[in-house]
């Protein structure tokens, strides 16, 4: 039983670990030369003019979230269809319920407005 755990412990610290040695290599071997063009604001090669803190429509995010949703929850046919065959009638149900519950989300994002683009 150790043994199992043993492997889920590596796993772990080597999830920890990675992301850290990742951000910390960039910070060791770039160069750091600081200066007044560097610091400046960059967006599109343009100078801002006026306020550059602007308040986005919350129907963006709404857009990707439910883009995000979606995409992800289709992912999960892929694997059932790879094995159908071998599955049988119980996961053909299964997927059939789940399939339902996707178009009940999407009826629900339509029905509040998240998909009309204002």
């Amino acid at each position: 039983m150790v043994d199992n755990f043993g492997a889920i412990g590596i796993i772990l610290i080597f999830a920890i670990l990675f992301p850290i040695v990742m951000l910390a290599i960039p910070k060791m071997v770039a160069p750091r030369k600081p200066g007044k063009e560097k610091e400046t604001t960059y967006e599109c090669g343009m100078e801002t003019r006026g306020e550059t803190w602007i308040q986005f429509k919350t129907n963006y995010f709404l857009y990707a979230l439910v883009f995000v949703a979606f995409d992800v929850e289709t992912i999960f046919l892929y694997p059932w269809a790879v094995q159908f065959r071998k599955l049988g009638t119980f996961a053909f149900v299964e997927m059939f319920i789940f399939i339902a519950i996707l178009l009940v989300g999407f009826w629900y994002a339509w029905k509040e407005g998240a998909l009309e683009w204002k």
